[in-house]
């Protein structure tokens, strides 16, 4: 049993929580997830089923997309409104050219700073985890993209936006820096993500319709990377892929990570070098190679 699942977690449940159902909705061990979402976050969780969950990492690299809500005149020690009220201040929101042109302004690439309460690891713990033993927690910033920012709706205390960004991007940080530009206080009321590459929230299913549909469920690993560049070699060396061995190539101009196919089958993971010019297998998908 390998492939993806596209899973669509509700609030209240962690990441760890649903990756532990849906081991016992398929009756399989080997199971893990992509992007984690915080307990009260809701939305698109990838879950790589068997040999796929060897490409987890690659997963990881794809854009996201989220609807997040922005409530004015509060802030928190977490970044949203889970958290404990550290000020309170004027809540009017700004006019809609106002929020259009401050949002335009956060697009591109830019320093952030994750939030203290968030799942980043620290000598091997989680921040969150730090945070609440008591201790001192200092996160470096790290470079992300913003690719678009859309303001959905304005309300009388808060606004919708629906942002799309690289990995790594933390909406409750980017909330915070738009109160920032505004000169008000901002955090995060909910947050949906409805994307992370080919996993749409069109297509997400509850845990429900996982159980009720079984191993139908999943998803072949190759078309859920179509954000990796791609790469068919001869069949003639699809036996040696398969074995580890490397292929040299001459129709490839960029070096990096490819999805590696032959006569249309996919047979994993492989980085091309220019300095010695061959195609190196990393991840072998063995059950979809046929090897």
């Amino acid at each position: 049993m390998t492939g993806f699942l596209n899973l669509l977690k509700p609030p209240g449940m962690s990441s760890h929580d649903m990756i532990s159902a849906a081991r016992r909705a398929l009756g399989v061990k080997r199971i893990g997830h992509a992007g984690t979402l915080d307990p009260a976050a809701a939305g698109v969780l990838p879950v790589a089923v068997g040999q796929a969950a060897r490409l987890l990492e690659y997963l990881e690299l794809a854009d996201k997309s989220y609807r997040a809500e922005v409530l004015f005149g509060v802030a928190t020690d977490s970044g949203d409104d889970t958290g404990n009220i550290l000020a309170r201040g004027e809540d009017s929101v700004p006019e809609k050219a106002t929020l259009r042109e401050t949002l335009a302004s956060l697009t591109g690439e830019q320093e952030q700073t994750p939030p203290a309460h968030s799942a980043v690891k620290i000598n091997g713990r989680r921040a969150y985890d730090l945070v609440r033993s008591g201790e001192k927690v200092n996160i470096p910033s790290r470079r992300v993209h913003i690719k678009d920012i859309r303001l959905v709706c304005k309300r009388e205390h808060s606004i919708v936006i629906d942002v799309d960004c690289s990995k790594g991007t933390y909406i409750r940080s980017l909330i915070i820096t738009l109160g920032e530009r505004l000169g008000l206080l901002t955090t995060m009321g909910f947050l949906l993500r409805t994307r992370v590459g080919d996993f749409s929230i069109e297509e997400a299913m509850t845990l429900e319709e996982l159980a009720a549909r079984g191993e139908a469920s999943l998803l072949p690993p190759e078309t859920m990377l179509s954000h990796m560049n791609r790469y068919n070699i001869m069949a003639s060396r699809r036996k040696a892929f398969c074995n580890g061995l490397a292929t040299g190539v001459r129709d490839i101009s960029e070096e990096g990570t490819y999805c590696v196919f032959s006569d249309g089958a996919f047979l994993g993971i492989g980085r091309y070098s220019g300095k010695s010019g061959e195609l190196t297998p990393v991840k072998v998908i063995q059950q979809e190679a046929g090897a």
